[in-house]
């Protein structure tokens, strides 16, 4: 959730080339588009930090209004069920008003029934937000410039709430831009006002080409519910390992503490455009699957997969049927925050 993850190819599809102008305002200037499929649900009450601090794997309990954190949310095993960015609302630096949870939209329902089933006993109420609040996203370094969010601070999920020629929204910090929430019924207006300051409205594969070059996943294309947190590299983001309980935490605390993980999140850099899902082999053995896809103006054909740890930085590996070489490198591809 960050270059929050957007709606990408279905398995078995390839992504078209990146037009070089839109990879360009992504990089350069600012490029727009609308995610307001992603799912959304709100959490108020007074306790609505303990109840949700002790289901996810990062610290809520310091959260204060202006600021946000980004987490997943487990099985006992350890296994993810989804990823989440939870964004306290309300005046900054105050106790929040509410938790705004922005998940995607394969795992709502399994985030709907975990804060349902786990909130007995506590002073919470659940709030849906999904088809009542829009989201634009706005990816490049003018991105605070062209939403108007001069005092929007500069930690990833930091929040704050604007108003653009009579619109009012929240404006989120991501890795690669700002995200503006609103009511749903003014997205439209909201977008024909952004476009006025400057941003360039971009198609969905150039901005699943960035957030693919800056390396980060994506619940239900590269990560799944066999994925532990380690594995696709979220303990630095996701994973407070100082907090208390939480659902999952002995399998993480244990992996992180003592073992190693048998996969790993990579980038690919492929000789060839491959589809989502096709086998990867390393000599004779299947080491993982084709995750996200995208044809990047600058490094070509490019993918993230989760391998095994033998199939490690530098080495090389066959993709699908057709034998299509590549490389396996270190994320990310490039920084989302160098232009």
């Amino acid at each position: 959730m960050s270059t929050t993850p957007l709606s990408g190819a279905p398995e078995g599809a390839a992504l078209s080339a990146v037009p070089s102008a839109e990879h360009r305002a992504l990089r350069e200037g600012c490029g727009l588009i609308d995610r307001s499929e992603r799912g959304k649900l709100a959490l108020s009450g007074a306790g609505a930090i303990e109840f949700l601090n002790g289901q996810v794997t990062n610290e809520l309990a310091d959260l204060r209004a202006g600021e946000g954190r980004y987490a997943a949310f487990l099985t006992n095993k350890g296994k993810m069920l989804g990823d989440l960015r939870i964004l306290a609302v309300g005046e900054s630096g105050a106790a929040p008003q509410e938790l705004l949870l922005d998940t995607e939209r394969i795992a709502l329902q399994a985030l709907f029934d975990m804060i349902n089933r786990f909130k007995v006993g506590y002073e919470v109420q659940l709030h849906k937000r999904t088809l009542q609040r829009g989201l634009l996203s706005l990816i490049g370094p003018e991105s605070a410039s062209v939403a108007g969010a001069a005092r929007l601070g500069r930690a990833e999920h930091d929040n704050v709430a604007v108003e653009l020629e009579g619109v009012g929204c929240l404006a989120v910090r991501t890795d690669a831009g700002v995200d503006l929430i609103c009511e749903a019924e003014d997205s439209e207006r909201l977008k024909e006002v952004l476009l006025e300051r400057g941003a360039a409205a971009v198609s969905t594969e150039a901005a699943e080409c960035v957030r693919i070059e800056s390396g980060r996943p994506r619940f239900g294309i590269d990560i799944d519910e066999s994925t532990i947190p380690q594995e696709a590299g979220l303990n630095e983001r996701a994973v407070s390992f100082t907090k208390g309980c939480y659902v999952g935490q002995e399998t993480v605390a244990r992996l992180h503490y003592r073992g190693k993980p048998n996969r790993h999140l990579r980038g690919l850099l492929l000789s060839a455009p491959a589809l989502r899902g096709m086998e990867i082999h390393s000599g004779e053995r299947v080491v993982g699957r084709v995750g996200s896809v995208a044809s990047s103006p600058g490094l070509g054909p490019i993918a993230l997969a989760l391998l095994r740890r033998e199939a490690a930085p530098g080495a090389q590996v066959s993709v699908g049927e057709a034998a299509i070489g590549a490389e396996v490198v270190e994320l990310p591809f490039v920084d989302a925050r160098s232009g």
